[in-house]
């Protein structure tokens, strides 16, 4: 018993022992270990854990852009900015937390002076776990804590690279490349902390553009750093910027040396590096047949595979460069297949593949391709607003070759003997229900793979051209067709072997279902000639409107080849088309004079002289003949210059002649159609309709210049005024007198009276001066084709413009006797507007306080 009393009062000494070492106020050689261990053997070790896991979870999603210089640090930085308390990452935060914890409890600062060895880690950890929850102005605050407390510590240099890093990260580069340095210069640093440093510093440059003073920084990083990972990242870092530099063959060497690192480091370094040498090929005196065979074996390695995007796209380049133009095109396609979600790779192989069908004037397949490349790049980069900007010039293009194809495709049917039609599309149908039976046998034998209710629209090409693609696009077939899949199918559940309602019978080949499907497909509209023949127009308006707008896309496609794209042979072969298909006298003389132009710009002599003889000898009086005749002239101020005849119906406008205006601006746009002053005159017209036909004619007249001339100015500034300023018009209820201090006496005349206007416009104009009011002015204004105004400005009250009018009436030396009325200044815009004068005036009148009541 005494024995166990004993043990036992040593066991609870040990432990009050232990608990009194363990206090953080007391400096004592126990102490300190104690709580030293306790911060590193339990919280620092979690909080480390944490961090690393942290660490490799960004490393593993960050995806790098190799199409840039690398940055040396993998850290994607994120828009959202987080809260106090908040985090991006839970590890971060589990390690900020366990760092935390172990300053809170096991720190000893006594006496100015931190005594647990232990503490500098912690906030290191803490700093670090902060930097990469993207928090650098509180990580900053961790690592300058280390400095002032710890100056001495082993762990300062660490301190110093991570504060520089944070301060890299908030942009103060200049600040972290002075506070490296001088930390090198002094000497006392381990090669693995030199390797970080160089390469932060060389990040910093990086950063500023000054790629020159980057490199020396980043070599000697790659040359001390003893993870072979980091040392891959470096080199090709390294090679990156030789080639920014221009120094392909140094370039060349740094890639050769992550080349051979080989499996020490990522394969994607290694496959990048070669891609890169690839780049730099000299196709002038490189061996091709040795850098091809480089490529192939890259491509047919199968530890390659995730990079085979990569791969086909630089082996494309390679026949491109060598006018292997097909073979580029196949791997350009190759590599869109095996797609690595690498945007901008995918927007290099489609703006390629697109480029080579603008090439080729094939505008509508290289607009597909246009269109996909915009998906795959950042809106709002100058490469993007340039590639946006060629894509919006083929809209046109695109959109009248297909009315051009379309309508010559229905004439071309119109234009048959009904016996020729009848014909034409029972060779089609025929061939089309052979093929659409063979197709059934064809999924019975494979057990029944999904059926397209429209397969057989989506033919050959081939047959898509024979008969024209108009009927193929229309809705009633296709809906037509919708309901014959129910009717014969009924409603199937979307699942395996849909067609066959006994799924034991899996198989074989269901002979009932094959006769089935040939009786159905009998039956069905889209196999007998008649659906098609019942689609060819025959009423002559409908056939006329189709003529005329293949003409006018013939005529529209002629000047957009020789004008946007000066593709000259494909515009004259436009205009040429459209001369042989008889067109409307408006577009024969501009298309032979398109075609003069056209035939003098490539050296074509003979053609040349054959349109200027015709245009001269045929059309003499003619502007086109004057400006062949004399192209030296100053057209400008010529009076049959487009430029001139804008001038004088502006003129006519600023005179309120807009039934001039309209007329003239209505013969223009026909005679200078395809000019470029047509959008001018159209704006000009919009704006005289609005003043003479009021605000709805105006709304309309703007829209139509919006939409059909969007790449102009003036259709640009139709859409800004249609958006902004119309809706503020559209109110066209009237404002209280209340509200307003400035009014109008207003005298109505006939539009052809003008002789009785033009004399109350004298008489009252002799009256205001006569009576010294200044602040008064009159004018004559136009209201409407039938109604012009004789309108006095200037007083300040309602009461105050009918006295006046008063004045004006009852003094003998005035004496005028014509009707008058007031009206505010903003109820008066709202009439010329609106042309709502009738409902002011009834309003007035029904108004009990108005004062002519």
């Amino acid at each position: 018993m005494l024995k166990r009393g004993f043990y036992g009062a040593c066991a609870l000494l040990i432990c009050s022992l232990c608990i009194i070492s363990c206090s953080t106020k007391k400096d004592g050689f126990v102490n300190r270990n104690l709580n030293a261990v306790a911060a590193e053997y339990n919280k620092l070790y979690n909080g480390q854990v944490a961090f690393d896991e942290g660490r490799q979870s960004l490393a593993d999603t960050y995806r790098d852009n190799y199409w840039e210089i690398l940055p040396v640090e993998r850290l994607e930085i994120l828009e959202d900015v987080s809260l106090p308390g908040q985090s991006k990452n839970p590890n971060f935060e589990k390690a900020e937390e366990k760092a935390a914890k172990a300053i809170q409890k096991n720190s000893m600062y006594i006496d100015g002076k931190e005594r647990n060895p232990q503490m500098d880690e912690a906030f290191i950890l803490l700093g670090k776990a902060r930097y990469f929850d993207q928090r650098f102005i509180p990580a900053l605050e961790a690592f300058n804590y280390v400095l002032s407390k710890y100056p001495t510590g082993d762990k300062i240099n660490i301190a110093k690279i991570w504060k520089a890093k944070a301060n890299i990260r908030l942009n103060n580069e200049e600040i972290a490349i002075d506070d490296l340095n001088r930390m090198i210069k002094r000497g006392e640093i381990e090669d693995e902390e030199l390797a970080e440093a160089s390469a932060m510093i060389g990040q910093a440059y990086i950063n500023l553009d000054t790629l020159e003073a980057a490199l020396p920084y980043i070599k000697t990083a790659a040359d001390y750093t003893r993870d072979n990972d980091n040392k891959g990242r470096l080199l090709y870092i390294k090679g990156q910027i030789y080639n920014r530099l221009q120094f392909a063959d140094s370039a060349n060497m740094a890639f050769d040396e992550v080349i051979a690192l080989n499996r020490k480091t990522p394969r994607v370094y290694m496959i990048n590096a070669y891609i890169e040498k690839a780049k730099n090929f000299d196709y002038e005196n490189g061996d091709k047949t040795l850098f091809l065979e480089m490529l192939t074996d890259l491509a047919e390695n199968r530890e390659n595979r995730p990079f085979l995007d990569k791969i086909y796209h630089q082996i494309g380049v390679y026949h491109q460069s060598n006018d292997s133009i097909a073979t580029a095109m196949e791997y350009y396609n190759k590599s869109i297949k095996a797609n690595q979600q690498d945007d901008y790779l995918q927007a290099r192989n489609y703006v390629t593949l697109g480029t080579i069908f603008f090439d080729r004037a094939q505008y509508q397949t290289a607009g597909a391709y246009y269109d996909s490349t915009l998906v795959k790049m950042r809106p709002n980069t100058l490469e993007y607003r340039r590639l946006k900007k060629k894509r919006d010039n083929l809209d046109d293009v695109i959109a009248y070759e297909l009315t051009a194809t379309t309508n010559d495709s229905i004439l071309r049917l119109v234009a048959m003997s009904p016996e020729e039609r009848l014909a034409y599309f029972t060779e089609y149908t025929d061939a089309l229900k052979a093929r659409a039976i063979q197709d059934s046998i064809d999924r019975a034998k494979s057990g029944g793979d999904e059926f397209k209710d429209n397969e057989f629209f989506e033919g050959s090409k081939e047959d898509n051209s024979k008969a024209g693609a108009f009927y193929f696009y229309n809705t009633t077939t296709v809906a037509y067709g919708k309901q014959e899949f129910r009717r014969r199918w009924g409603d199937r559940a979307l699942e395996d072997d849909w067609r066959r309602s006994d799924k034991n019978t899996v198989g074989g080949v269901d002979t009932e279902e094959i006769a089935s499907a040939g009786l159905s497909i009998g039956e069905d509209p889209r196999f007998k000639p008649e659906t098609y023949l019942s689609a060819i127009p025959i009423d002559q308006g409908k056939i006329d409107t189709l003529t005329t707008d293949r003409n006018f896309a013939y005529y529209q496609l002629g000047l957009i080849y020789k004008e946007k794209f000066k593709e000259y042979p494909l515009a004259a072969e436009r205009l040429e088309t459209l001369l042989t298909k008889n067109p409307e006298e408006r577009l024969v003389l501009p298309s032979k004079y398109n075609l003069y132009k056209i035939y003098n710009e490539i050296g074509n002599a003979s053609r040349r002289d054959y349109y200027k003889n015709d245009i001269t000898a045929n059309y003499p009086d003619s502007r086109y003949a004057e400006i062949i005749n004399n192209p030296d002239a100053a057209l400008a101020t010529d009076e049959s210059s487009p430029e001139y005849k804008y001038n004088q119906l502006f003129k006519a406008f600023e005179a309120s002649k807009y039934e001039e205006v309209i007329s003239g601006c209505d013969t223009y746009i026909t005679v200078y159609n395809g000019n470029e002053i047509v959008p001018k005159l159209e704006l000009l017209k919009a704006t005289a309709l609005g003043r003479r036909d009021g605000f709805e004619a105006y709304k309309k007249a703007l829209n139509f210049v919006a939409l059909n001339y969007p790449n102009s100015e003036e259709g640009k500034k139709a859409q800004f005024i249609y958006s902004t300023t119309i809706p503020r018009l559209a109110d066209s209820s009237f404002i209280d007198d209340d509200a307003s201090n400035s009014f109008k006496l207003v005298y109505s005349f006939n539009i052809n009276d003008n002789e009785a206007a033009q004399a109350v416009h004298d008489t009252i104009s002799s009256a205001i001066n006569y009576l010294n009011y200044r602040q008064m002015s009159v004018s004559r204004d136009y209201y409407s084709p039938e109604q012009q105004l004789v309108v006095v400005h200037g007083l300040d009250s309602k009461l105050g413009a009918l006295g006046f009018g008063e004045l004006l009436k009852d003094n003998k030396r005035y004496k005028l006797k014509p009707a008058y009325f007031s009206i505010s200044r903003d109820n008066y815009k709202i009439i010329q507007i609106h042309k709502n004068l009738a409902a002011y005036l009834e309003q007035e009148s029904e108004n009990p306080d108005n004062p002519q009541n």
